[in-house]
């Protein structure tokens, strides 16, 4: 097992607004809420989160406003011990996530962008070296995610969410690539254009063809039915192995951060050695006690010890 090596996130943080309410509104329609919660969110600062609190030491690299959301943004962050010596300060508002989750713990969220706007490639260069593995998503502009790839001097977790058009060698320098089933489809879309295909649910079909398109490694999420793990590490004959990974089952009251908890555990554990299917397994376990409470970042538990 390698030593444990730093995790460094570049990416958004926002102040999520929440509004709990029995049912989501449809289009046009007024719905009362029970309560509302101001709470820091952002998927690169949910993930820095998540990878300090797994156990890897985490720096965030970002942008925040000159406002009073910014300690909102920040705070949990600073608290649990994620370096923002390299977060900058923009005359941008701090991004705000406009949050709607229902009694069945689904959710809608509307993002402004605000201060992210501003990690573009200038702002990447900036901020210099770019330390360990990295851990990106699709909340920054095009131009910082690629400027970060270029900066990165270790393997790439790739977050592509949302999905944003990024060019093909970008792509393929994922190592893993982390999609939900819908992202995944859109990425191959990317990568090999074509008339849309049904998946019917046979998702190690989706995984199997983005390796075979040049992937490294991918990381199907699933929500509820676990995930896919997809790659060429173990096979001999150079095809694509993919594995399927149960997910816990627990009772979930609010999944909103759940992915960006699973990323930043995924990246916490490639960083203490462990392979791709293990460092999945774990962030599996570690995402399924987010849903448990509301919220993003404050549903993170603060403890592995029983993981």
């Amino acid at each position: 097992m390698q030593q444990d090596i730093q995790v460094t996130i570049v990416g958004s943080s926002n102040v999520d607004i929440t509004a709990l309410m029995a049912r989501l509104p449809g289009p046009g329609e007024t719905v009362l809420a029970n309560s509302y919660q101001l709470s820091p969110g952002g998927k690169g600062a949910n993930q820095a989160l998540a990878a300090q609190l797994a156990g890897a030491a985490t720096e965030f690299i970002g942008a925040v406003g000159n406002d009073s959301h910014s300690e909102v943004a920040l705070g949990q962050m600073q608290e649990a011990g994620v370096k923002l010596d390299r977060v900058a300060r923009s005359s941008e508002p701090t991004g705000v996530a406009i949050i709607q989750v229902d009694s069945a713990a689904e959710n809608s969220i509307a993002v402004v962008s605000g201060a992210n706007s501003t990690v573009t490639d200038e702002a990447v260069k900036a901020a210099e070296a770019i330390n360990g593995i990295l851990v990106l998503q699709g909340e920054i502009p095009a131009s910082g995610i690629k400027a970060a790839m270029d900066a990165a001097t270790d393997r790439i977790v790739l977050n592509l969410a949302p999905v944003i058009e990024l060019e093909r060698e970008y792509l393929l320098k994922a190592n893993p690539l982390v999609v939900n089933e819908h992202e995944a489809e859109a990425v191959l879309q990317q990568l090999n254009p074509h008339p849309a295909r049904e998946f019917d649910g046979k998702y190690e079909r989706l995984a199997n063809m983005l390796v075979e398109e040049g992937i490294a490694s991918v990381v199907i999420t699933l929500g509820a039915n676990g995930c896919l793990v997809a790659d060429r590490v173990a096979l001999d004959n150079g095809g694509v192995q993919v594995r399927a990974l149960p997910a816990v089952k627990v009772k979930a009251v609010d999944t909103t951060g759940a992915g960006d908890a699973f990323t930043g555990a995924v990246a916490a554990r490639l960083a203490h050695g462990d392979d791709l299917a293990q460092a999945a397994e774990f962030a599996g376990k570690f995402a399924a006690l987010t849903v448990q409470a509301h919220g993003a970042q404050a549903s993170y538990p603060r403890s592995i010890t029983n993981l």
